[in-house]
């Protein structure tokens, strides 16, 4: 592992001007100090955040939540009002890693989390990602748990999130704070498609960092699900999966959100499917149609073709239990 600066934040303005192009945040650490003993990442200084006051979870006067970027894992999967008012995400999170890592991972670090792309984490093989020009290996290599969707000639990384992409579907926006000041960016337009720049991964400036995420107001009366398709029951990285969430007028449906993560490039939010459900009625023809509308856009790879169908069966399930769920009343909570 190379040598670096270790200093610590004592405020986010602090934190803003004391990086620099090479420096990084650390907070939980968990991608980021695997990455480094990789030497995937080689930052010339750690920054440690742990200490900045980003860590409440409220609600504002507009009727969205508000959450702190070191608010951890754990703590935001088991949090009431998650659970109350945002059942998908709590789900997700909780799909997500052990306890012992959903302790020390933060909101933020979650958002900013990197690719388990194989290629990208070996240093010996040819990624743009890691190393722009270079070439991508997954795409002639091993590329079974690569993307279908969102993929280009550079690059067709996973991103690995469970937590995003029920952030994805609930809607959600950034507050990012740097030396020019305070911003915000859409929740969405957040991660960037690789395109022929995927080193480029999100919209994040030299010396800016998350200081909270802001869910939008929760559909009420609504019914949601997370549903995670992988290869192992235990704290595996997602094949395919899906957070929906849907409210009904009758039977049918009224409003509708659904994302799916283990096959796209980023969280990946289907507005065309969401658009197919309303209006119309819940039941399995509906959800079929919105399924294949969703992955309509889908270019399997050599060993990847399954996480097609796996992924439209991934859709289909989980829009039929958010609408059972939908008929109760909504009442629901996080997976125990």
């Amino acid at each position: 592992m190379r040598t670096f600066a270790y200093s610590r934040a004592d405020s986010v303005e602090h934190a803003a001007h004391q990086t620099t192009p090479t420096a990084a945040f650390v907070a939980g650490g968990t991608t980021l100090l695997d990455l480094v003993k990789l030497d995937v990442m080689r930052p010339s200084e750690l920054v440690d955040i742990n200490t900045l006051p980003l860590k409440n979870v409220e609600w504002l006067d507009d009727g969205r939540l508000q959450i702190g970027a070191l608010v951890t894992n754990t703590d935001l999967a088991h949090h009431p009002e998650v659970k109350q008012h945002y059942p998908v995400l709590s789900q997700a999170l909780l799909a997500g890693a052990s306890t012992q890592l959903r302790n020390m991972a933060t909101t933020a670090g979650n958002v900013m989390q990197r690719t388990r792309c194989p290629y990208y984490r070996d240093p010996a093989a040819a990624c743009n990602r890691r190393e722009p020009g270079s070439g991508c290996d997954a795409r002639h290599g091993l590329n079974r748990l690569n993307a279908v969707l969102g993929g280009s000639d550079a690059c067709v990384a996973v991103h690995p999130s469970d937590m995003c992409v029920a952030m994805a579907a609930i809607g959600a926006t950034l507050t990012l704070s740097g030396p020019q000041g305070e911003r915000e960016v859409a929740f969405q337009d957040f991660h960037r498609l690789p395109g022929d720049t995927p080193h480029i991964e999100h919209d994040l400036a030299d010396g800016e960092l998350i200081t909270a995420i802001t869910l939008d107001p929760p559909l009420a009366p609504a019914g949601s699900y997370y549903l995670k398709l992988r290869d192992r029951a235990s704290y595996e990285f997602a094949l395919a999966s899906t957070a929906a969430q849907l409210s009904l007028d009758g039977e049918m449906i009224g409003e509708a959100r659904v994302a799916l993560g283990g096959v796209g490039t980023k969280p990946w939010r289907c507005p065309e499917a969401e658009a197919a459900l309303v209006g119309q009625p819940a039941e399995m023809a509906t959800f079929e149609r919105a399924a294949d509308i969703a992955l309509g856009g889908a270019t399997p790879l050599e060993h990847n073709a399954f996480k097609i169908p796996l992924a439209r069966q991934s859709i289909i399930r989980a829009l039929r239990e958010a609408t059972r769920l939908a008929r109760q009343g909504g009442k629901q909570e996080g997976l125990a």
